[in-house]
């Protein structure tokens, strides 16, 4: 009878640990906010770095494990050197690269923005010779934030427009004549 007991209260003990360890895995984590302060600090940060080449201070804006997704460029940045050196191939293409925020709003750990760039192409871009010409192109940004910084950003802009203000041409594929 002894041994029943102390079965039943082992069991008893094992299956209230488990449904604990349920409870407490199915709650909600709590969601991190991000204010509008807190959201234009990190966009002055965003246009200090890119209009100013400030690399300084982007470890205070940017996590060491930063992604970005950029519709112009077939793989994902990741890292702030692989960040900063993308930012200055585009100010190297572009000296008088500007970037200018046009608007934003944020949910949560969430945020987008809409900008506009102008610059003109003075120096080479990629596999791209400079073309001396001025280009101005607006587009958005989607931003995961975590700890206070940019974690993740997704970029998209029109490429095609991007591309022909600087004098590029879209060229149909040459294929079999159709009659």
């Amino acid at each position: 009878m002894q041994q029943s007991i102390s079965l039943i209260t082992r069991i008893s003990l094992v299956v209230t640990l488990v449904l604990l360890g349920f409870s407490f895995g199915c709650q909600q984590q709590a969601q991190v906010i991000i204010t509008d302060q807190e959201a234009n600090a990190l966009l002055d940060g965003l246009l200090e770095i890119w209009n100013e080449g400030n690399f300084a201070i982007t470890e205070d804006f940017y996590t060491a494990d930063f992604v970005l997704h950029d519709c112009g460029v077939p793989e994902d940045l990741v890292g702030i050197e692989a960040f900063e050196g993308f930012v200055t191939m585009n100010r190297t293409a572009f000296p008088d690269f500007k970037v200018t925020m046009d608007d934003f709003f944020v949910k949560g750990d969430k945020m987008a923005s809409r900008w506009t760039v102008t610059g003109t192409q003075t120096g080479p871009m990629r596999d791209l010779p400079p073309t001396g010409k001025k280009m101005q192109i607006s587009g958005l940004s989607s931003y995961r934030i975590a700890n206070g910084k940019f974690a993740e950003e997704w970029l998209y802009f029109n490429m095609l427009d991007f591309y022909q203000q600087l004098g590029f041409t879209l060229v149909p594929p040459q294929g079999e004549k159709q009659e």
